[in-house]
């Protein structure tokens, strides 16, 4: 199923622990980029979250949050080492006494010692399968969101390739008209080259008959039409290839407008190079 690349998903929940909420946004991108933000304690989370990310999706910026508040009796909450404060008091008598210095320690900097103040943290590793659970519900909400986005992506392409296709059966009803343009203009292009010799003469009117056919463009119009069409019945990642094909159709539609000699044929190629480009837009956001 055709994606898009842009989507938004939330998913909140409640545990005894306390209260979760991932946040996941996706917009486009020429590859994968993948932003990670998480609380402090989660951190050791990111490597399974971001192979999570990858196994699932093939393009986009994703932005991945995890917002964490922890019940009252779950917060962190400090305590004082007893033995090393009384080590380091200790330690300061002694050095006093060495020194003769009278001033009393300052708490402040006592506290500020490595490993006097002792934090009790959450228990990450207990509780992981259930956020990793929890993000995983987030990313499947996701990944429907831009399924759904781009269905209907899809949709619009389709839409485009079917006016498209229209354009080009009305140029074909032309060719008549196109070729009694260039039967004309051939003429008047022989009477410029009649006192050329005959193999110069021959080149000539091979370039310029090269020049004048639109068949081949035509042609090979109507084949990406239907390799873009055939594309967006794939279930994998195709982005980069309808990016492609859609290059490759604009391309052939310029030759069109560069050769045509009729006034309709020249307003359908322009309106058939509006249409790629609204599918340019399109496929610019699919996966």
């Amino acid at each position: 199923m055709i994606r898009s690349m842009t989507g938004f998903a939330r998913c909140a929940i409640q545990e005894p622990w306390g209260e979760l909420c991932w946040e996941l946004r996706s917009v486009n991108h020429r590859y994968l980029d993948i932003s990670i933000r998480l609380p402090e304690d989660f951190r050791s989370l990111e490597v399974t979250i971001r192979e999570h990310l990858q196994q699932q999706l093939s393009r986009g910026k994703i932005e991945c949050h995890l917002y964490y508040h922890a019940h009252k009796e779950h917060q962190a909450h400090w305590q004082i080492n007893q033995e090393l404060t009384q080590q380091l008091l200790e330690g300061i008598q002694q050095i006093n006494a060495m020194t003769g210095n009278t001033t009393p320690p300052n708490p402040l900097d006592i506290l500020r010692w490595q490993g006097v103040v002792e934090t009790k943290r959450l228990d990450v590793d207990a509780i992981a399968d259930t956020v990793i659970q929890h993000f995983d519900s987030a990313l499947t909400e996701l990944i429907v969101q831009r399924e759904r986005e781009g269905t209907q992506l899809a949709v619009l392409i389709e839409q485009r390739c079917t006016a498209i296709g229209v354009e080009m059966v009305a140029v074909r009803q032309d060719l008549p008209l196109i070729l009694e343009a260039q039967r004309k203009r051939l003429e008047t292009r022989l009477a410029e080259l009649l006192e050329l010799q005959s193999d110069r003469l021959e080149q000539e009117l091979l370039i310029f008959a090269h020049k004048m056919d639109v068949a081949e463009e035509l042609e090979r119009m109507e084949t990406h039409l239907l390799e873009i069409q055939d594309t967006l019945k794939q279930t994998h990642a195709v982005g980069r290839r309808l990016d492609f094909l859609v290059q490759e159709l604009h391309r052939e539609a310029n030759t069109l407008g560069s050769k045509s000699n009729h006034i309709n044929t020249s307003k359908r190629a322009v309106d058939i190079k509006v249409f790629i480009e609204q599918m340019r837009e399109q496929t610019q956001n699919i996966e």
